[in-house]
């Protein structure tokens, strides 16, 4: 039995807060909703025969005040919405062991939970639940093998993690768009100033290892990630920003620390089911392969990365024996026989 022709108002609402509130690309709330669907499709076939499909149709709101959804049949049936917020520890572990019979690989096994933690942390927030089963369910360890770049949607899942409509949040989302959008050092983007941003020029000046200043692009999501950052610091404080003030402070209002930014990014990353393990060098990794496989010059990244040397850039490449032939086969007017 499967949920596919039912009508899920509390899952859509939760999706519309991914995209709306958390700003998650359509592309990812889409993998959430399919995450869902299959939770969903589990609890259905195990609790077959008790739900009434019928009473769906009534008024499930997610901003009841905290107020359970009046849509439980008069004489005690159960509905699809009822089942999902009554689900209880036992029921998840029964479908992630579902999951693992079914040979899911862990990295998947870890998204699927990663979903479902989100889901039940928006349900507590808004009062629907009190409790949230969630709590004693842990992320499976991963392979230790540490991945040299993270793809572009995996990127792009953990720069929609952090919740902008916070002070802390609209800062950190501000931390990774500059880390992915310019490839520099963590060490490099807590040294930077207010006064280091352009916004009209959409460049950074950056001060990399032996105090030497380079200037950095910076695209047009890092832009308004940082400038959301700024006005919210302003709103905060009812103060202007000091142009030789730090532009990404702690709680205390002071330059954030390099240790701090990598709890950051392991928390973010174990909230969107990424190893958390890996390290914000990464992004930096990732900004440059990226860019090399969308056909950038090795000597133009060179300089993005601040590098002295040409082959320390080269570690960065992944490209493989038969692109580089191409590119030669391509490229030089001598390759091609006769």
């Amino acid at each position: 039995m499967t949920t596919k022709n039912t009508k899920l108002p509390i899952v859509n609402d939760f999706l519309t807060y991914l995209l709306d509130e958390r700003h998650f690309s359509p592309y990812t709330a889409k993998c959430y909703g399919v995450d869902l669907r299959q939770f969903v499709d589990y609890l259905s076939d195990q609790n077959a025969g008790e739900i009434n499909h019928d009473a769906e149709a009534g008024s499930w709101n997610a901003a009841s005040n905290g107020q359970r959804p009046d849509i439980v049949g008069s004489i005690g049936t159960t509905t699809v919405t009822n089942m999902i917020i009554d689900v209880n520890v036992g029921r998840i572990r029964g479908f992630l062991a579902h999951l693992s019979e079914s040979n899911f690989s862990p990295a998947t096994m870890a998204r699927k939970i990663a979903t479902l933690r989100s889901f039940h942390k928006w349900l507590q927030t808004r009062g629907i639940i009190e409790s949230n089963p969630m709590a004693l369910i842990r992320t499976p360890k991963q392979a230790k093998r540490l991945p040299k770049a993270i793809s572009v949607e995996d990127v792009e899942k953990l720069l929609s993690a952090p919740d902008t409509n916070t002070q802390l949040g609209a800062r950190d989302r501000a931390m990774l768009e500059t880390l992915y959008s310019t490839g520099i050092r963590v060490s490099e983007l807590v040294g930077i100033n207010i006064g280091d941003i352009d916004e009209a020029g959409q460049a950074l000046v950056v001060r990399g290892k032996g105090r030497k200043e380079r200037i950095v692009p910076l695209g047009s999501h890092a832009i308004a990630a940082i400038s959301h950052c700024m006005s919210m610091r302003r709103t905060a404080t009812g103060n202007p920003l000091d142009p030789a003030g730090p532009l990404f402070v702690n709680k205390q209002g002071t330059r954030i620390s390099t240790r701090s930014i990598r709890r950051k990014v392991s928390k973010y990353l174990e909230e969107v089911g990424l190893d958390p393990s890996i390290s914000p060098h990464t992004l930096r990794h990732s900004f440059a392969t990226h860019l090399l496989d969308n056909g950038a010059d090795l000597r133009a990244v060179q300089e993005l990365l601040g590098h002295q040397s040409l082959s320390t850039t080269q570690v960065y490449t992944h490209l493989t024996t038969q692109r580089m032939r191409d590119a030669y086969d391509h490229a030089h007017p001598r390759a091609e026989a006769g």
